[in-house]
């Protein structure tokens, strides 16, 4: 990138009192400049951390309105206020108030990929990287997972002993519409590398898999293998990250797998985003205060 470009970001930043956070999947340009980059549970974390009054989020709009409810007491603004997650609006109230009636001990599990009003009817989130230890040690028999159905697949196989109900017709567009058939064709021209995979993917394609995580449990888990090439069942975005860390190996990735929100944000969205007010993020009050308590559990639960 431009050092001149660069030297602009960094005077916009000190001026404002900003600190920029990025997603492992938006582009490498934006990760370069990024203050931080990480998973959502880390994004999370460290927003609290940071005593910047401004945080700009390269990501998709819950990740930005998670801490926003976490930090209500900051400026927080999306590089792309368009960019939003699907899979974050696929989950019904009413399944949730008809599954507490039925079930006197349910317990509501929301992965963070969703949206406020869902996390403020929810006793716990969660993401990809904490799932199965926060499930597992819930004082609860029946969980109710929301909203991806594969992700709680996925957990429900891990932890046989719980009751994990599924969120019916939950999940991620790109990581669901995955062609088996393009994995297998990866594997057979690539027959050493090891296949790393996201969860959010369906159980047919976890089948393929020598190792299943997060994007944080991918890249640490590369250190982990006996092996230098490596097939990538997750956004190709992660490309920068894993290839930053380890310069020395091979990595493959699957050509569908590129998310059309997480391209949204731009470079020169980092020097605009806060001139408009529709860029800023705003939560209702009564419902950041509900949905506080589960994100709250979530990093309580998480960091054990």
């Amino acid at each position: 990138m431009d050092t001149n470009i660069k030297k602009q970001i960094e005077n916009f930043k000190k001026e404002n009192d900003a600190v920029l956070l990025a997603h492992y999947y938006v582009g490498p340009e934006i990760q370069e400049v990024a203050d931080r980059v990480g998973d959502s549970f880390y994004l999370a974390q460290v927003g609290q951390e940071l005593d910047n009054k401004v945080i700009l989020m390269a990501g998709v709009y819950f990740m930005g309105e998670t801490l926003k409810i976490l930090n209500p007491e900051k400026r927080i603004f999306m590089l792309n206020a368009k960019a939003d997650c699907p899979m974050a609006h696929m989950v019904s109230h009413d399944k949730i108030r008809e599954l507490r009636e039925k079930y006197d001990d349910l317990k509501v599990v929301c992965y963070v990929n969703s949206g406020a009003e869902t996390k403020a009817l929810s006793d716990v989130c969660v993401t990809s990287s904490n799932s199965e230890k926060i499930c597992k040690n819930l004082d609860t028999e029946n969980i109710f997972f929301i909203p991806d159905e594969n992700l709680g697949r996925y957990i429900a196989e891990k932890i046989p002993e719980k009751n994990i109900i599924l969120n019916k017709d939950g999940y991620c567009p790109i990581h669901n519409g995955i062609d088996k058939k393009e994995l297998e064709a990866l594997k057979e021209a690539h027959p050493k590398a090891k296949v790393l995979a996201h969860p959010e993917c369906r159980k047919e394609i976890l089948d393929l898999a020598d190792y299943i995580g997060s994007t944080k449990g991918i890249i640490k888990e590369v250190a982990n293998f006996n092996t230098d090439e490596f097939i990538i069942v997750t956004v190709k975005r992660m490309a920068y990250e894993l290839e930053k860390t380890y310069p020395d190996k091979k990595f493959y990735y699957l050509n569908s797998l590129v998310c059309p929100d997480m391209e949204m944000p731009k470079v020169e969205d980092i020097l605009t985003c806060m001139q408009s007010e529709e860029n800023e993020i705003h939560v209702d009050e009564e419902v950041a205060k509900k949905a506080l308590r589960p994100l709250q559990k979530m990093l309580e639960l998480g960091s054990r």
